[in-house]
């Protein structure tokens, strides 16, 4: 390459970077200048407004609960006002969704879930989560992670005009997988910002740092049951929003904010806000109760072997069992006038060698069934399909998945799974009630044991009540004191 070459194509370079450095912004929250790719403050209002529309449904909707939405709005705007944007429009939401989480659009939407407002225990824990996602808000991240995909862009077509496409490509890979979720600088900037708004508005805020402890024992809850306690960050928040307690402790010293006088806590009041709000599933998406998962509006049953976790997921119903073992359902269209024999071979399992396929009956509708033996990154795996064809349009599949050591021992109650599947009939859908948080006062005498046993769970019992008190194995109630229980 000739020197005259590379200078021109230096000077390209040279031209996209100064438009990089042309597109900077101040974010209020923090006063640090960073590169937007453009995008103002107006652009965020116009595309949270827009993205808004889309995340909602995605997350089931919001929560038909105007006095609750009320009331964690109210607390919301009261954490914004004290912000570097108080004239900002925020929006604040209750997603109807029994999953732990908290997130924030940029131009102001912020997002809670039933779920997460289940395991706080007070309004300073549920304030702490909006404070730090009005943070990410008024610390602009969002418009810094666009512009950061912006200057990779820039810098990849820059490297390409130097170097060639294999530099160019590289960078591009990189920057892909950096700008995923915030960063780690990003979330304690959040954090900083979160403190200094709970402070102002009069929390205290050791209910952040409160909130994440409870969080971390309810994850490592979740992790036992679905058979996986090594992976509790999995379940919850903390895969999004990478933080501890000592993290926030740590921030709040940082802060140096004052000492809040009589800080806000605000439990009698909170728990009153979500006395009787809907807990776990929502019945038009099917429920679990035990080792049962029964859907009201689609009117099926269907029950797994015991020792099985039952999870229902966004697009399947999956049950966790011991030695890896695993049950996978889902839905299918039917499949058109084919025998169900002919539908497990030729659409869905199509290119799979299955043996012992059979035509069967399950409670009056036709199936078909047929096995396999695949391999898998964690080794040879058992595979049974079931397919069963409920009505006209519509086929149900249980994927039965098990190591081939723990097979024999699991095939009779995989057999019995799927002979439990059975229509509803309507006085059966009608009488599936939601399982619903209650407050209830200790008596004189109760023990977290007694209370646990009355809840409608047949394993965990105990834990589940400890960790949506934010109580641990040692701690012991009190005559008068108010604790969160699950009732149907």
């Amino acid at each position: 390459m000739s020197l005259r070459v590379l200078r021109a194509k230096a000077a390209v370079t040279l031209l996209m970077l100064g438009a990089v450095l042309s597109g900077c912004e101040t974010a209020p929250g923090t006063g640090r200048t960073f590169f937007t790719g453009g995008m103002s403050a107006e652009d965020e209002v116009a595309l949270g407004a827009q993205e808004h529309q889309k995340i909602v449904p995605e997350f089931g909707g919001a929560y038909d609960s105007p006095e609750l939405n009320a009331y964690v709005g109210s607390v919301g705007r009261l954490l914004a006002k004290t912000s570097e944007s108080p004239d900002l429009n925020f929006t604040f939401t209750i997603l109807d969704s029994p999953i732990v989480n908290a997130f924030a659009l940029p131009g102001g939407y912020v997002y809670i879930t039933r779920g997460l407002l289940a395991l706080a225990n007070d309004e300073a824990e549920m304030a702490g989560v909006l404070a730090h996602e009005i943070g990410h808000v008024t610390a602009r991240h969002s418009a810094e992670r666009y512009g950061q995909a912006m200057a990779a862009n820039i810098a990849q077509v820059g490297l390409g005009i130097l170097f060639g496409s294999a530099a160019s490509d590289a960078v591009g890979t990189v920057g892909g997988l950096a700008l995923r979720s915030f960063s780690r600088d990003q979330e304690h900037e959040s954090d900083l910002l979160g403190i200094r708004y709970l402070t102002r508005a009069g929390y205290d805020p050791g209910a952040m740092a409160g909130f994440l402890e409870h969080l971390l024992a309810d994850s490592r809850l979740e992790a036992e049951m679905a058979g996986q306690p090594g992976r509790a960050d999995e379940f919850n928040i903390m895969q999004t929003h990478p933080r501890t307690a000592d993290r926030v402790e740590a921030a709040i010293r940082e802060a140096g904010v004052k000492v809040v006088q009589n800080p806000i806590h605000g439990r009698d009041i909170y728990l009153s806000k979500i006395d009787g709000m809907l807990y776990g599933e929502n019945p038009d998406e099917g429920i679990v109760r035990g080792r049962t998962f029964l859907h009201a509006k689609l009117k099926f049953a269907f029950e797994v072997p015991a020792k099985f976790q039952l999870t229902n997921g966004r697009q399947a119903v999956v049950a966790r069992g011991p030695q890896g073992a695993a049950i996978i359902f889902d839905q299918s269209k039917s499949g058109g006038n084919v025998s169900m024999p002919a539908y497990l071979t030729g659409t869905w399992a199509k290119g799979v060698e299955l043996s012992d396929v059979e035509a069967i009956t399950v409670n009056g509708m036709a199936g078909a069934t047929g096995g396999t033996r695949l391999k898998t990154k964690q080794g040879p795996r058992d595979i049974r399909l079931v397919a069963i064809r409920y009505d006209a349009q519509t086929i149900y599949r249980m994927l039965f998945v098990t190591p081939p050591d723990a097979s024999q021992a699991v095939a009779e109650g995989l057999r019995r799974t799927t002979y439990s599947f059975r229509r509803l009939s309507d006085r059966e859908a009608a009488a599936i009630k939601p399982s619903r948080v209650r407050i209830h006062t200790v008596r004189s005498g109760e023990t977290a044991q007694a209370i646990a046993a009355r809840m409608p769970f047949e394993d965990f019992a105990l834990q589940r009540f400890l960790a949506l008190n934010g109580l641990s194995p040692q701690s012991k109630l009190s005559r008068g004191q108010k604790v969160k229980v699950i009732a149907e």
